[in-house]
């Protein structure tokens, strides 16, 4: 789990806790107690407003990476893994 910073006074209680979650994934499938796992990420629309400059011998490709703000989408994802069901939804 590279990247997650355990607080040095709580190391086994958040590994304890961790674990706990990470069997949820491990139990087999039934239908009266689903594993539904949601998410959502905001996301900003954007496009380029400049052409690259074209490669010469000796030269990698030159871009501008200037951009036009085109608003934001939001994704949200619901899925439930046991059963292999995914439903994603996506608003601006």
């Amino acid at each position: 789990m590279q990247g997650w910073i355990i607080p040095p006074l709580q190391n086994s209680e958040f590994v304890a806790n961790m674990e706990y979650v990470l069997d949820v994934y491990k139990r087999e499938y039934t239908e009266a107690f689903p594993v539904v796992c949601m998410d959502e990420s905001p996301k900003q629309l954007i496009k380029g407003t400049r052409i690259a400059t074209a490669m010469r011998p000796g030269q990698e490709v030159r871009e501008d990476f200037e951009y036009e703000r085109c608003g934001v989408a939001t994704i949200f994802l619901a899925s439930e893994p046991l059963k292999g069901k995914r439903h994603i939804e996506i608003t601006e």
